[in-house]
This record gives structure tokens, sequence and C-alpha cells, in this order.
């Protein structure tokens, strides 16, 4: 889990360190690319750096946007074999709802992904609860469904974005 978040709040406090956040999530990368064979390029890891530049989904044509301004012949398949790349090594998770792409809170381990989305201010909070997976799990199986790219995207609006006394309701927006 990305520094300075409380254990109970996927949402970033006001004490993120996202220097330190930045650095971990690369650190980490380079950790498993290393233990699975992989090769973190530096154009690969440059993307990575790009998708965790904020804790909003960003999608790859602004990537590319500042990749062409930092290197020429930068070009859409360049960025989306990285993309791909990191997807594959679960670093990266896709949001389909907004073509974006958020760093995996969680690389270490395959997991259903779990988002809230905020409306307000764009931040994506990766959430990973286990009653919600193993639902899923349990009912594709008695389905005879294979679960492949599972992932939850729930909007709404983020405790910040609510403002401190703020109650807006739950189930509508």
């Amino acid at each position: 889990m990305p520094a300075a978040r409380k254990d109970n709040a996927p949402f970033l406090d006001k004490r993120h360190d996202h220097h330190r956040c930045l650095d971990d999530a690369l650190d980490r990368a380079a950790v498993i690319c290393a233990e699975r064979g992989a090769r973190l390029t530096p154009l690969r890891r440059r993307v990575l750096e790009l998708v965790w530049a904020n804790h909003r989904p960003v999608g790859a044509y602004d990537i590319l946007e500042t990749l062409r301004q930092e290197r020429r012949g930068a070009a859409p398949p360049t960025v989306y074999r990285a993309l791909e790349f990191l997807q594959e090594l679960g670093l990266v998770h896709r949001i389909a709802s907004r073509n974006a792409f958020v760093g995996c809170a969680d690389p270490d381990r395959p997991h259903l992904v779990q988002f809230l989305l905020c409306r307000g201010c764009g931040q994506a909070a990766e959430i990973s609860d286990e009653r919600i997976e193993d639902a899923i799990l349990d009912s594709a199986k008695r389905a005879g469904f294979a679960v492949q790219m599972p992932t939850i995207e729930v909007e709404g609006l983020c405790p910040h974005c609510r403002g401190e006394n703020g109650r807006a309701d739950e189930r509508t927006s």
C-alpha cells in the first residue's frame, strides 16, 4: 500500500508523502521484474512513473504527450506496449470507464481489483475486500464462468470532495 495512507482509509490523507510513494512503487516494480525475469526498461519505468505521477487515472495519450516532450519518436504503440507489459505484471490496472490507468497498490499478489473513483477530484482508490472477491468468484463458479479480468469500479465522492461535515447520500449521485 502506498505510504501515508491509513489502513482503513483508501483515499490519501494530508500527510501523504508522494515522493516516497512514487519511489516505493518504482522500487517494488524493479524487484517484481527481477523476480519474474522481466526487463524493466527505462521507457517502461518512465511510463510507470507517469502512471504513478498522481493518484488519478491517466490515459495513454496523456502519457504519450509527456513522452513526446521528453524524447523523439514516442508513438502510441510504444506506450501501449509498455502499459500492456506493466498490466501483465500487475503493476498497473486499467480503469475501463475512463480508458485510463493507475498504479497497483498491491502488485505482489494477483487479486480482484476494486476501485472507488471520485467524480469530484478524479482520484482513484484501490480497495481490497475479500468478501467482494469471494462473492464474485463464488457466483461465477456457480454460473460456470471463468473470471479473467475482474475489475469493479464504483463512482462517487471521496471524503475530501464531500467536505469535512458534508454527508452526500451514498446511494445517489
